[in-house]
């Protein structure tokens, strides 16, 4: 009794933090990931006040905040539209991959950390963060502009290509053979494969299963068979997360709509958790030692993603204030990048101070990265832009939407 007396409070107090928290960011204009990663340090493992009573209920919602960030994402699209966009958004991930997949390897072995750690430091450095990105596009009113669709692109084959990378890591991490890992990967792209192919041609059928006209009905069907289906995926050493990420693909129509809403308020309040669990089990003594290759690397990364951005609207005929836009919007790491740290911490393969450095990472790049959107709003950088922009042609595809 006394334990669970212990529990209520720490869990209470510090849910309470969090809210204040998320107050005080909207009110700067500042994402909240940073500030309950902070918080998570400063009541984790070597922080100013440790959590003891706390950590396995924050371990257990961590879980569930993965799985909801990942099911609200496969919201947002339709197995057409993800098939359709991976079609024409494939060579600008393939640049993606290679600019900012690299960077991240390379300083692991540079730091003498082993090819393990190079792995997984190079999904850390690969991935943006999508709910950061669709945030600042929002509050930037930007969500109607030519370039966002370069954006969302180029963030899905991102999130497709974890569908793979995730249980390659995952093998890898548990110090399986290579026929073993191989195994799991062909798994995993079977999953994913048959998975897209029911969402294709039978997603009507699995929407209809669901009442979107009884909100608690729907709720707890649609929550109901994410947990179910991320368990069958982790059965599959496919990740949970992935199997949540194609469960919201699979649905569609007035279904997804209602349950985005409905969901969003659970998925916050698990994100929070899971990003707080994540600070909770990061030693803040070990930031120090990496402060600075984790500000070189986010500075290396930060312009390779810019690139990547700016390239992909220069491929597709948006004008030179629109590369800008898309390259700068595409900054933050975020959930992704903590996932696959949180993997590596957790199996005990890498060094303990990947965990501090990707920590470090996603803080400067989460901070500096919806400033640096705002940049090409700027009248100075306007005005900059407009005399570096050529004189396009009316009605052309190259006509860049102010």
């Amino acid at each position: 009794m006394h334990d669970f007396t212990n529990l209520l409070i720490q869990v209470g107090a510090l849910l309470f933090l969090l809210g204040l928290l998320g107050r005080l960011g909207r009110r700067i204009g500042l994402s909240p990931i940073p500030l309950y990663l902070l918080a998570g340090l400063a009541f984790g493992h070597g922080g100013i006040l440790e959590l003891n009573a706390s950590e396995e209920f924050f371990a257990l919602g961590a879980e569930i905040g993965v799985i909801l960030l990942l099911l609200m994402l496969g919201l947002e699209y339709s197995a057409g539209e993800l098939v359709g966009n991976l079609r024409s958004a494939a060579p600008a991930g393939l640049l993606d991959a290679v600019l900012n997949a690299l960077p991240g390897a390379a300083f692991a072995l540079l730091l003498g950390w082993g090819w393990l750690a190079a792995v997984v430091l190079a999904g850390i450095t690969w991935v943006s963060s999508s709910g950061v990105i669709a945030k600042v596009l929002g509050d930037l009113g930007r969500l109607g502009n030519r370039e966002t669709p370069v954006v969302l692109s180029v963030l899905v084959v991102e999130d497709l290509a974890m569908a793979f990378y995730l249980p390659l890591v995952t093998a890898l991490l548990a110090g399986v053979g290579l026929v073993q890992g191989g195994v799991a990967l062909g798994i995993a792209v079977l999953t994913v494969v048959t998975v897209l192919v029911v969402a294709l041609r039978y997603g009507n059928l699995i929407s209809r299963a669901m009442s979107a006209d009884n909100p608690e009905a729907l709720l707890l069907g649609v929550l109901g068979l994410t947990l179910l289906v991320a368990g069958a995926a982790a059965k599959l050493q496919v990740s949970a997360a992935v199997g949540a990420f194609l469960v919201g693909i699979a649905l569609s129509g007035p279904v997804a709509h209602h349950a985005t809403e409905l969901l969003t308020p659970v998925r916050d309040l698990f994100a929070a958790v899971f990003f707080v669990f994540f600070g909770l089990a990061t030693d803040p003594r070990h930031i120090p030692p990496v402060l600075l290759p984790a500000l070189l690397l986010a500075l290396v990364t930060m312009a390779t993603k810019t690139l990547t951005g700016y390239l992909a609207a220069r491929r597709v005929g948006i004008a030179e204030p629109g590369r800008w836009r898309a390259g700068l919007a595409l900054v933050p790491r975020g959930e992704f990048s903590i996932v696959i740290a949180g993997l590596a911490v957790a199996a005990g393969s890498v060094s303990p101070k990947l965990a501090a450095l990707a920590a470090t990472y996603v803080l400067i790049t989460v901070v500096s990265g919806p400033m640096l959107a705002r940049l090409p709003d700027l009248p100075r950088a306007k005005k900059w832009l407009r005399k570096r922009a050529v004189p396009q042609r009316v009605g052309t595809a190259t006509v860049d939407r102010a």
